[in-house]
C-alpha cells in the first residue's frame, strides 16, 4: 500500500447554509484532482459545523450559577463554560483550567469539542456536529468517494494533540487483524488497527491547524466499502479499566 496525502486548497469560509459539498468538489478540482470512488476526503468538524450551523455567539448565552461558579474556579468565561455543559453527558474531570467532558455524542475530549479557533467572529464558538456520520454520508453520496470528519483530541498519557475521525462514510473503522499470523507464525488476537483515526491523523499533518487548508484528499488506502461509523470506535464503559 502506497499512501498520498495532498493538502486541498482553495476553499472558501464556509458559512452557515453553504453547500459544503459543492465548495469540496470545487476545491479539489482547483488543487488539480478528480475525486476517485476509492479516494478518501478528511474534513475538519469546524467547517462542517459552521455548514450545518452549529455556532453559538457567546454575547446570546445567559449562564446558569454552576456555570459562573466553574468559570471563577478555572478563569474561564462563563458564557464559555455554559455553552460547554450544554454539549456535555457528564464532566469527566476538572483540574486547572482544563474541563474534560463526555459529549453527548459519547466523545470524551477537551470542553466537549467547544472551540474558539478558526472562527470568524470573536465573540462565536462552534460545537460538534450534532451528527457527524450522518454528515460523512451525505457528503460521502454527493462526492462519490470515503469520508472521514476529524477533530483534534489530546491523547491519555501521552503529549501532543492528533486528528482523530468523530464521522465516517463508506470506508471501515478499523483494519481487523485478529486471528492472522505474523511474520514468525504466532496468531495476532488483539490486533485491531483503528484506521479511520490513523488516517485522520495523517491527514492532519497534511492540513496543518494555520494554513487554511481544511480538506485533505487520501489516496492509495486499501478499502471495501461498508456501512462503520465513528462510534464504534468508542471503547465501552465495561472495557474502560480507568473510569
Amino acid at each position: 500500500m502506497k499512501l498520498e496525502i495532498q493538502p486541498i486548497h482553495h476553499m472558501p469560509e464556509i458559512r452557515c447554509g453553504m453547500n459544503l459539498a459543492e465548495c469540496l468538489r470545487d476545491a479539489v478540482g482547483d488543487s488539480g484532482f478528480k475525486l476517485q470512488s476509492h479516494d478518501i476526503l478528511a474534513i475538519t468538524q469546524k467547517i462542517v459545523s459552521k455548514a450545518e450551523g452549529q455556532v453559538v455567539q457567546l454575547s446570546s448565552v445567559k449562564p446558569s450559577a454552576y456555570s459562573a461558579s466553574i468559570a471563577r474556579r478555572m478563569s474561564k468565561d462563563p458564557r464559555l463554560v455554559e455553552v460547554i455543559l450544554s454539549e456535555s453527558r457528564r464532566i469527566v474531570r476538572m483540574r486547572g483550567e482544563v474541563l474534560i467532558c463526555e459529549t453527548h455524542h459519547g466523545f470524551i475530549c477537551a470542553n466537549a469539542g467547544v472551540d474558539q479557533s478558526n472562527v470568524e467572529e470573536n465573540d462565536a464558538v462552534t460545537l460538534l456536529p450534532k451528527d457527524s456520520d450522518r454528515s460523512a454520508r451525505e457528503l460521502a453520496r454527493i462526492l462519490g468517494c470515503g469520508v472521514i470528519v476529524t477533530d483534534t483530541f489530546g491523547r491519555a498519557w501521552r503529549e501532543g494533540l492528533v486528528d482523530a475521525a468523530i464521522g465516517i462514510a463508506r470506508i471501515p473503522a478499523f483494519v481487523d487483524l485478529r486471528g492472522k499470523e505474523d511474520s514468525y507464525g504466532h496468531t495476532l488476537r488483539v490486533t485491531l488497527l483503528a484506521a479511520a483515526d490513523s488516517l485522520a491523523a495523517a491527514a492532519g499533518l497534511a492540513m496543518g491547524k494555520t494554513s487554511r487548508t481544511p480538506a485533505a484528499l487520501i489516496r492509495g488506502f486499501l478499502w471495501e466499502e461498508t456501512e462503520s461509523n465513528a462510534a464504534v470506535l468508542l471503547r465501552a464503559p465495561e472495557k474502560d479499566l480507568f473510569l
